[in-house]
């Protein structure tokens, strides 16, 4: 059994200040495989003043030598690549063919877009008699997410540091194994002492004592609204910055002249990546009402089709849901649909065939109304409502009345068309039939989806301020 009993603080692997431990279970089999040792508020002390005293160091550092360092973390990352994909796999299920490329090789990625972007900030610049200038924020509290443990906490600390910050990491307490590979990777780069430093924990202690800090500038949160909110209200006593990457109930419309078959199995393919585990997971399917009937059989038939079993093989599409809580979370939501008498199309309550064992749950669609409590709530596993509409106006209405807005989709047979769609659409990202996320731009919402940005250069300009000199 894997046991891990330390911090990273100031360069050093440090034991942990409690003698209390979180264990870890793997969410296939159910079976305890390790325990971390829970951090404490002195640790969070310790990690911050070493975050302070390299602050003014590294803030002062060429973005060339920065974006140096960035390329080196990625290629001891590419290097250990294999390790942070088993790693994935065994704390939250994901299916190791989409954990190689959508947890570690964009991870990578993002931190080679950081270094790149790096020569794109405007750095200074001339107004008037004044100049202006960008400066880290200062020391920043990053506290990541259990659904993408590493990349979640690769998109902070990557773009902080990139900014010239100081970074002080709270890995999720219920997957931290993976992120503590950054820690080694930063160590391997040759990061200076302080620059990077993980306190373990839980967020009632290591994430209040980060974010109620002095000597934290800043705070960055990917997370429930619930823990957004909490870090908001208590950064708001020392008028912190925060950054908060939040949740979703993302739509996807169909419109009349649209490739319904391929809008609605690619639709249907982005709501259960990582099980539906996904922040930005099209979760409302929109569809003319003429052609509703026709969109609840493909829907179900590509739901159907996906392959539930063991994340360890390479054929396996849905993995497990990622702990024993969001099981049961996503069971609550598919019941109390039933119990509303939502239609379901296919999946349900029933555990999937031939798997006695993990926190597995079928794939699953209902077709319903933008009212039903299914289309308002984010789920956060593989469950996808239909929602018909009977004119383009009526599905933008449909789309916007959510109190998310992180992201959506629009399928148009006309491009131009979907763009005109998706530009009075108030979410944060839009794909236009289906086309691929470009990494480079940038990720964040709006309305109960969060504040800021994450990504590229977009990433690197949130953890920085404005500074005018006059004269």
């Amino acid at each position: 059994m894997i046991r891990h009993d330390d911090n990273y603080i100031n360069g050093e692997w440090v034991r942990a200040g409690s003698e209390d431990f979180r264990q870890l279970t793997n969410p296939a089999t159910e079976e305890v495989y390790g325990e971390v040792r829970r951090g404490t508020a002195e640790d969070v002390d310790r990690a911050v003043a070493a975050a302070q005293g390299a602050l003014d160091a590294w803030s002062q550092t060429d973005p060339a030598d920065r974006a140096a360092t960035l390329h080196a973390m990625a290629d001891i990352m590419e290097r250990r690549a294999d390790e942070i994909t088993a790693s994935v796999v065994r704390e939250i299920g994901m299916p190791v063919t989409r954990a190689k490329t959508a947890s570690t090789g964009v991870s990578i990625s993002d931190l080679r877009h950081f270094a790149d972007a790096l020569p794109d900030v405007v750095w200074e610049e001339k107004v008037g008699d004044s100049t202006v200038r960008r400066m880290a924020a200062g020391v920043v509290g990053a506290i990541g997410a259990w659904n993408g443990p590493m990349r979640s906490v690769s998109l902070k600390v990557g773009a902080a540091i990139a900014a010239g910050c100081t970074v002080v990491v709270k890995p999720s307490e219920v997957a931290p194994l993976t992120p503590h590979f950054l820690a080694s990777v930063a160590e391997e780069a040759g990061v200076p002492a302080g620059v990077v430093n993980f306190v373990n924990g839980s967020g009632s202690i290591v994430g209040e004592a980060i974010t109620a800090h002095p000597g934290v500038d800043m705070v960055s949160i990917t997370g429930s609204v619930g823990a957004g909110a909490r870090v908001m209200e208590v950064a708001a006593r020392r008028v912190k910055r925060v950054a908060l990457e939040l949740g979703g109930k993302s739509a996807n419309i169909v419109l009349e002249d649209a490739d319904l078959e391929e809008a609605v199995r690619s639709g249907i393919d982005d709501a259960f990546r990582n099980s539906g585990q996904a922040c930005g997971a099209l979760t409302r399917l929109l569809v003319p009402r003429a052609r509703l009937a026709e969109a609840e059989q493909l829907a179900g038939e590509t739901a159907d089709s996906f392959i539930i079993g063991d994340p360890t093989a390479p054929r396996t599409q849905l993995g497990p849901l990622a702990n024993a809580d969001q099981y049961e979370s996503v069971r609550g939501h598919i019941s109390r649909a039933l119990d509303a008498g939502v239609k379901l199309i296919t999946g349900g309550l029933d555990h999937p065939a031939g798997l006695d064992r993990g926190y597995y749950v079928r794939s699953t669609v209902f077709s319903g109304t933008n009212s039903d409590r299914l289309a308002q709530e984010e789920v956060f596993g593989p469950v996808v409502i239909i929602i018909p509409f009977d004119d383009e106006d009526e599905a933008i209405r449909i789309a916007n009345d959510s109190e998310f807005g992180l992201a959506g989709g629009v399928w148009a047979g006309d491009r131009e068309h979907a763009r005109r769609v998706a530009s009075r659409i108030r979410t944060g990202r839009v794909r236009i039939n289906g086309t691929p996320i470009d990494m480079r731009a940038p990720h964040g919402g709006f309305k109960l989806s969060g504040i800021g940005r994450e990504m590229g250069r977009y990433g690197i300009e949130d953890y920085l301020e404005y500074q005018a000199q006059h004269g």
